[in-house]
């Protein structure tokens, strides 16, 4: 029984990790679940176009019974049936041909806006995530700065009973003490609201979260070359790949509206039978088989073909611009997250320097103050200087993170693999 209970702890104590939340978005994000069920019903685009090609069968029938009385045939009784098979397979329906063809590019175009909601549900997860470890890592920097100052506040107030120290440290140790209070009431409140929102992904309440380990090394981007990256957003960014479709589509919607001019043959075939179908045929069993080709030449429709072909032309060109404009904005986020990726490597090296020596002039300070030569106020900015660069350098390799997440989602390379990669550098 101990021993159970030991594992069902060890159990219960193990922390959400990024990967296993992301599992778990897959199957409950509301936004992923749309995108999928709209490429799924995408899909089915592609039969009911193909169905337009193929043959078209229908049977039909019918029986009734029939009382006539009349002068010339007098009073007449009987029952009249009839059936019929008719098939009709078009020959020439370009328009139907050139919906298949839409058909094929739709579905496409679906899979791309499908992945590029896979995309934003690994940025989305990991913001969320990040933000709830940064909203920790501030209400914990918060506490661990208020303790030292309750330690300098009842230092300064030992001090100032044995006549070592002044009102004011005692005064200036009260105020600081009092404003980090406040301080870690609004920390509370923000850690609440981002576990909240972590909570509209996974759809449950988030467990103990795996942070990020301490010193854990953030590498460059892969390849180191922006323009690279730039290309890459430009061809393959899953955005660009959504507007290609919608170009093409565009483009075979001018070709679906010219059809509105071609002719259009289908072949007609068709078997009947019918038995007293008439007051003149009683009794007569009557079979009838027809085999043709029908064909309808548009003439005229009141330019109604010619301005839907216009419209297409003018829809053609927004598609054309639309995709003008995703590769422009591509570009333009893969410069920003390469830059903001650099940026970031960079700040996150200098705030962990700027650590160490806002720690060292710490105890400095709280040196000098045990000699004399500092006042409380000093130690007290210098606590407040580690407990702010605690919380920026946290803050730039969370940020440094989502920016290279937002560079490969900019290039379409955001896969579940890099969602694994960046669940290893958690605890």
């Amino acid at each position: 029984m101990l021993c159970l209970l030991a594992l069902g702890s060890a159990e219960m104590a193990v922390a959400d990790d990024l990967l296993g939340l992301y599992r778990e978005a897959l199957a409950t994000d509301a936004k992923f679940a749309a995108a999928q069920a709209q490429y799924q019903a995408t899909e089915q685009r592609v039969g009911q176009s193909r169905a337009a090609l193929l043959p078209a069968i229908t049977l039909s029938g019918n029986t009734a019974s029939i009382n006539r009385d009349s002068n010339t045939f007098n009073r007449q009784d009987y029952t009249s049936n009839s059936f019929s098979v008719n098939l009709t397979q078009p020959l020439l329906r370009w328009e139907n041909k050139v919906a298949h063809d839409q058909s094929q590019v739709l579905v496409e175009q679906a899979a791309a806006e499908r992945e590029l909601a896979r995309q934003d549900l690994v940025l989305r997860l990991a913001q969320a995530y990040f933000d709830v470890l940064l909203a920790q890592d501030a209400l914990a920097t918060i506490g661990a700065e208020r303790a030292a100052i309750a330690e300098q506040l009842a230092s300064a107030r030992r001090g100032y009973d044995i006549g070592t120290a002044n009102i004011t440290d005692v005064r200036d140790a009260e105020a600081r003490h009092d404003l980090v209070g406040a301080q870690q009431i609004v920390a509370r409140n923000d850690l609440a609201a981002k576990r909240e929102a972590l909570r509209v992904i996974i759809n449950r309440e988030p467990g103990d979260l795996a942070s990020l380990r301490a010193g854990v090394a953030l590498g460059s981007p892969d390849p180191d070359d922006m323009e690279a990256w730039v290309k890459a957003a430009t061809t393959d960014g899953l955005v660009v790949v959504a507007g290609q479709a919608a170009l093409e589509i565009a483009r075979l919607e001018t070709r679906k509206a010219q059809a509105g001019h071609y002719p259009k043959v289908d072949l007609t075939a068709s078997y009947a039978e019918s038995r007293s179908a008439t007051i003149n045929t009683v009794g007569t069993d009557l079979d009838e088989y027809s085999v043709g080709v029908q064909v309808s030449v548009p003439l005229y429709s009141g330019g109604a073909v010619a301005a839907r072909q216009r419209e297409t032309q003018h829809l053609l060109r927004k598609a054309e611009a639309d995709l003008d404009s995703a590769r422009r904005s591509g570009a333009l986020t893969a410069r920003q997250a390469f830059l903001a990726t650099h940026a970031g490597l960079a700040q996150a090296t200098a705030l962990g320097q700027a650590l160490v020596s806002a720690r060292t002039a710490l105890a400095s300070n709280q040196r000098g103050l045990e000699l004399g030569v500092r006042a409380n106020v000093d130690v007290l900015n210098a606590q407040q200087q580690v407990s702010t660069t605690e919380r920026d350098l946290a803050r730039s390799r969370y940020d440094t993170l989502m920016s290279l997440l937002r560079l490969k989602a900019a290039a379409g390379k955001l896969s579940d693999t890099d969602v694994t990669g960046l669940s290893a550098l958690l605890n």
